[in-house]
């Protein structure tokens, strides 16, 4: 009965959920999972490996690129401890100062991302529209200085859910649908009036990943626009190109994201299973996927992962 007395947040203890109805299965569910994980640390690792250790990397695209696999690496080890303690042990129960903290990074990198994929449009823009001056005008101090507003950016929207989210009240049950602390989950069990909460998350994810998609997608208009001023088609392809693994990234964060988002505003009737593989994959297939395709579709990327990887293998 304590769990669903009126409580304040300091004292609270949360309980998480791995996958609904599949309880039993939780040690084979683990592999898939762990294997994800492993490819999501591995290959971002070995990208900014990559690119810190191999001089020809040394260009404003692949500093972008290094932004984007540090945020997978930290968006990934943000669910890493609580989802493999479900499936591995069962170990389903975590504080709400824990609780908070995991949900300040998983924002956070989630804001991080956004704002990387927006300076990498605007870096693919420069590239194509002025690539004589591509240099001169991202500069080391340039980049250096577009890293620490990202930084700041997403530390000044968060900080204000944080303070709200620490006054709340909990009396109803104490059980998170999610494997990881999800803000909107958090506030459903509050028996606070959590209408603010509620308009600051909104305004939060709006301002942010709403803004960025928004101006990615003029972007996108602009590097169209200046490709299909080029007369040579072959020199059309070759710029276009460019953009394909951009174009990538911002599809496997932006589709994972806005679903999740649906699928917690209108999808109540839908099964549990549903909400939990939607969750997972918001967290996972981004950090997953953006070394394979940079490594697939980046020439240069590919070169020196498989350089590293020969030189690792001949030691």
């Amino acid at each position: 009965m304590s769990s669903f007395q009126n409580t304040t947040s300091s004292s609270i203890i949360f309980l998480l959920t791995g996958v609904p109805g599949l309880e039993g299965f939780h040690s084979w569910i683990s592999i898939p999972f762990c294997f994800l994980y492993i490819t999501a640390l591995s290959g971002n690792s070995l990208i900014l490996f990559a690119i810190v250790t191999q001089s020809s990397l040394h260009e404003p695209m692949y500093y972008f690129l290094s932004m984007l696999s540090t945020t997978d690496l930290g968006l990934s080890i943000s669910t890493l401890v609580t989802m493999m303690g479900i499936f591995w042990f069962n170990a389903r129960e975590i504080s709400f100062n824990a609780c908070s903290s995991q949900m300040f990074f998983i924002q956070f990198f989630t804001v991080l991302e956004s704002s990387v994929l927006l300076a990498m449009a605007f870096d693919r823009f420069v590239a194509i529209s002025n690539p004589l001056r591509y240099a001169t005008i991202l500069t080391e101090a340039k980049i250096a200085q577009i890293g620490v507003a990202i930084i700041t950016r997403g530390t000044l929207v968060l900080i204000p859910l944080q303070v709200l989210l620490k006054r709340l009240s909990f009396c109803r049950s104490h059980v998170l649908r999610h494997s990881y602390c999800f803000h909107p989950d958090v506030m459903k069990l509050s028996c606070s009036d959590t209408r603010i909460n509620s308009v600051l998350g909104l305004t939060a994810l709006l301002s942010t990943a709403g803004v960025d998609s928004i101006l990615i997608f003029l972007s996108y208009v602009l590097i169209i626009r200046t490709v299909l001023s080029i007369a040579s088609p072959e020199e059309r392809k070759k710029a276009f190109s460019t953009c394909i693994s951009h174009i990538g990234a911002v599809a496997i964060f932006y589709i994972p994201l806005i679903s999740l988002s649906f699928v917690h505003r209108f999808g109540k009737q839908a099964p549990p299973y549903v909400h939990t593989l939607i969750a997972n994959a918001y967290l996972l297939i981004p950090p997953v996927m953006n070394p394979i395709i940079y490594s697939v579709k980046t020439k240069q990327i590919r070169k020196a992962v498989l350089k590293i990887l020969h030189y690792g293998a001949i030691k």
